[in-house]
């Protein structure tokens, strides 16, 4: 299976929870993916490239909804972690894996918006 990865640029607003679910089907056969099995991560970052540390994680089972054979892939970002994000630009990608084998499923960019309200 080889997946091009989904370009999605979206707004984040600061100290509110935001859910986005991406759906993957087989080109070929226009199924939807089984990722039963798999794992997820999500890394945000200020750069591309860098090994400052990621200001949010998320792991399969910790913001990345279980994978299953529907081919979705969901992630939920609350609102205690989108408020600790300083208002800004930053990037983001989610990988999925299964042994050895790696896809990346989603990557863009993401506009931190900041909360006046708190």
């Amino acid at each position: 299976m080889s997946i091009t990865p989904a370009q999605h640029n979206f707004t984040l607003y600061q100290g509110a929870t935001l859910t986005k679910t991406w759906n993957y089907k087989d080109g070929a056969t226009n199924t939807n993916i089984n990722w039963t099995g798999w794992t997820g991560k999500m890394q945000v970052r200020q750069y591309v490239n860098t090994t400052d540390d990621a200001v949010l994680t998320l792991t399969t089972g910790s913001g990345i909804a279980t994978l299953s054979s529907n081919g979705n892939v969901t992630i939920t970002i609350s609102a205690t972690q989108s408020g600790a994000i300083t208002a800004g630009n930053y990037y983001y990608d989610i990988e999925l894996t299964s042994g050895t084998t790696v896809e990346r499923v989603a990557s863009g960019r993401i506009q931190v918006d900041g909360q006046v309200t708190a």
